[in-house]
């Protein structure tokens, strides 16, 4: 992965999101900081946290003691859960768009059955183009190495008439950026 983190790369992906209707915030990676805007973004809802598949669990530490956030769901939480809140590997500047693993833990549950999907993503993992998701240049590969959902703004449809948000999904996406540290990342 790149040492530096390119700003106009993150400015870009910042723009595009926001032009296909995601929100997004930029706060440094440490425990204080991704707990405040997680309790900000979640407004006291229960949640379904799915385990982070590429950021250091540690950066979730403090929110994962809140009462209100799940990491073991019953069936019966699964279907009643407004917000779910995944990592990404990576973000795609260019569309807006962030990548999730689906192989493992409950990031297709917290990213499609919800009615609002929060995304952590690291600041040095966002890349210029979606054909960079296979590129060893950017991600070591990791696109090659797993399945994965590409997520571009709300589920939106307009099949029936005028445009419709959250019919197929999270009708809300919120995008969190963190900054880690140079030399420092997730697993």
């Amino acid at each position: 992965m790149p040492n530096e983190i390119n700003k106009e790369i993150i400015e870009q992906f910042i723009a595009s999101a926001k032009e296909v209707v995601a929100t997004v915030e930029r706060i440094p990676a440490n425990a204080n900081s991704l707990n405040d805007a997680l309790v900000a973004a979640t407004e006291n809802e229960v949640v379904l946290l799915a385990q982070p598949d590429d950021l250091d669990p540690e950066l979730f530490s403090i929110f994962k003691l809140n009462k209100n956030v799940i990491i073991e769901p019953t069936k019966e939480q699964l279907s009643t859960i407004k917000t779910g809140i995944t990592d990404a590997f990576c973000a795609i500047a260019s569309t807006g768009s962030v990548c999730l693993s689906i192989t493992k833990n409950l990031s297709s549950p917290a990213s499609m059955l919800t009615r609002k999907h929060i995304v952590i993503v690291d600041s040095k993992t966002i890349i210029p183009k979606p054909r960079d998701i296979f590129s060893e240049k950017y991600l070591e590969g990791k696109g090659l190495k797993r399945s994965f959902s590409i997520i571009t703004g709300p589920s939106a449809t307009a099949d029936m008439g005028p445009l419709v948000r959250g019919v197929h999904g999270p009708g809300k996406l919120h995008i969190i950026i963190v900054d880690l540290p140079t030399g420092r990342q997730g697993s």
